[in-house]
């Protein structure tokens, strides 16, 4: 999926793009997510003057992820908006202000694949949960603690005390 420069300038209009995205390359060493499908693109390029083009849409995708709690599988659909600008700049040529949203090309085609992954990345869930009420596994016998309850000695002792514990026993 990329566009070509000249031919948007040409058009003074926009291009659709409606595409499937494998995603798999990107996931692959991530442990927390089980599965992910393609990722459905919708995307409209724009000129909007001065060699820019502007492209925007959304990105909406599957995946299942484990739990960071208690690591059931969590599916999460994914709406993810996606908006950048493009600006073509002669090699030569020094960038103004690296700080501004631009990405600054300098050839006519550009292939959008790695600006959807990044955006699919940057949208998965830090930290999964199932639910806000999670217990999460006994960190002793690893129980699921939101289908039972354990009889591990779950009290924390502040570690300077620790040699203490035993005395009043």
């Amino acid at each position: 999926m990329q566009f070509e420069f000249r031919r948007i300038v040409k058009l003074e209009g926009a291009m659709q793009f409606q595409e499937q995205v494998n995603v798999d390359r990107v996931v692959k060493d991530r442990k927390d997510i089980i599965t992910a499908e393609s990722v459905l693109v919708d995307l409209q390029a724009s000129y909007v003057g001065g060699d820019t083009v502007e492209v925007q849409g959304k990105l909406n995708g599957q995946v299942e992820m484990a739990c960071s709690r208690c690591l059931t599988e969590v599916h999460k659909h994914l709406n993810i908006p996606f908006h950048e600008r493009f600006k073509l700049v002669k090699q030569s040529e020094k960038i103004q202000d690296e700080d501004d949203d631009i990405i600054y090309v300098d050839n006519d085609v550009v292939d959008l694949i790695p600006f959807v992954e990044e955006a699919f990345l940057l949208y998965l869930p830090q930290i999964p949960i199932c639910k806000a009420s999670c217990k999460g596994l006994c960190q002793k016998c690893g129980t699921d603690l939101n289908v039972s309850t354990c009889n591990c000695d779950t009290r924390v002792v502040d570690p300077r005390l620790a040699a203490l514990k035993g005395l009043f026993e």
